[in-house]
């Protein structure tokens, strides 16, 4: 089963918790902190695999977790970073936030590695908090959860050259003879229904053909197979344009499938196009032929690839053009613009009022409260002297906020006082 679009939730390892602990040993008349950091979780990896094809494998792992980091422990010790989550796709796997507004990254060389969900850091242990003003805090840091974000990965076939053209034209037939790729051949259309990768060699050099499923006439509206495949046809740099001179009129398929492209993008019409004349060993295809070049007015490769007549010519025809091809160059995605998806240029906290209480929320706000161990009566002054130098206080009195009235920070709730 061929996949080439699927959305996943993807979870990075949440940091390990420092330590509190203290350093009681014999001789030793100020121990001070002894309390180690938590280690940083996983991160989840997508790493490029040439040998995968397809994104079967996310379908049936909708949630992929990375492993949390290991606490910190007594005596200074600090907890294990914990182990990646390696995931392999397909070479050509573009990856994006679920809505598809930002690209997060893409995989097109073997063992690449994109990093999707980052583990969340390690808590601090008492060792790290104590400061001149407080040289033993009975206290440590929570880790950081990890990214949790929903993504939709996309697979774009990664080839040089792309068949086009009409439904059993050809085109498998083609890649069958010339290549070791295998894809179902018969004479019906829609059989080719996943695109099919070739490798081809031409004395000492390569390239990559993809058989791609056959477009149809408004195929950009969503008919046939071709909608779905017509992305696919993005990264080629060079079109192998097949006609079937047994059809009825090649040059209106030979108009129609160049409308498709246009409508799908025009940028694809000034790819380099290689025009080929499949079936010529059939009868009454000479006048078919001429009348076609004289319609068409520019060179046409006439081929049989049943009988492979001409097929090597052609091989070197599309090597020759390939060579002078520009390379395809996509908008690569900056950190800048993955740190604004994931650390949102929001306000440090949002206050919201309710019936009953204040509620404040955001993420800054939220990082804040998820390292505070609330268990320990010291860190939650802590973590109230970190919310006045927000400004949390002034912005609740700004609000109405009155003394002992109830402010609800997630799930824990405080009195307001003055």
């Amino acid at each position: 089963m061929f996949v080439d679009e699927i959305i996943v939730e993807v979870y990075g390892g949440r940091g390990g918790n420092g330590m509190a602990a203290y350093r009681r040993e014999k001789y030793v008349e100020f121990g001070g902190p002894w309390g180690g950091n938590g280690g940083h979780g996983g991160n989840v990896i997508f790493v490029g695999e040439e040998g995968k094809s397809t994104l079967l494998d996310l379908r049936y792992k909708r949630h992929i977790k990375a492993k949390p980091g290991v606490n910190g422990a007594s005596k200074g010790m600090h907890g294990a970073w914990a182990e990646h989550t390696y995931v392999k796709v397909p070479l050509g796997t573009i990856v994006y936030t679920a809505d598809k507004s930002v690209k997060i990254g893409e995989i097109l060389t073997h063992d690449q590695e994109l990093i999707v969900a980052h583990g969340g850091k390690g808590g601090r242990g008492n060792i790290a908090m104590a400061t001149s003003r407080n040289s033993c805090p009975d206290y440590a840091e929570n880790g950081d959860m990890g990214e949790n974000l929903k993504i939709l990965v996309e697979l774009k076939v990664l080839a040089d050259v792309g068949l086009v053209g009409y439904p059993s034209v050809g085109k498998s037939t083609f890649i069958s003879v010339v290549s070791n790729a295998r894809p179902k051949i018969a004479e019906y259309p829609f059989t080719t229904l996943q695109p099919n990768l070739g490798m081809f060699m031409v004395g000492d050099e390569s390239f990559v053909l993809a058989d791609l499923p056959g477009l149809i006439e408004n195929a950009h509206q969503g008919l046939g197979l071709g909608i779905r495949f017509l992305k696919h046809i993005e990264r080629c740099r060079v079109f192998l344009h097949v006609l079937d001179l047994t059809r009825e009129d090649p040059y209106a398929d030979y108009i129609k499938i160049n409308h498709e492209l246009e409508m799908y993008n025009e940028a694809l019409l000034d790819r380099p196009q290689i025009i080929v004349a499949n079936k010529i060993d059939m009868p009454g295809t000479d006048l078919v032929l001429k009348k076609l070049e004289k319609q068409i007015g520019l060179p046409i490769m006439a081929i049989s690839a049943q009988q492979q007549k001409d097929v090597d010519k052609l091989l070197y025809k599309i090597l020759e053009t390939l060579r002078e091809a520009p390379k395809i160059i996509e908008e690569e995605p900056s950190e800048l613009v993955r740190d604004y998806i994931f650390k949102d240029e929001e306000p440090a906290f949002i206050i919201t009022r309710v019936e009953d209480a204040f509620e404040l929320t955001g993420d800054k706000l939220k990082v804040i409260f998820d390292r505070t161990d609330f268990t320990k009566d010291e860190a939650v002054k802590r973590f109230a002297r970190q919310l006045r130098s927000m400004g949390v206080d002034d912005a609740l009195r700004t609000e109405g906020a009155k003394n002992k009235d109830t402010i609800r920070i997630f799930e824990f709730e405080f009195e307001f006082i003055e």
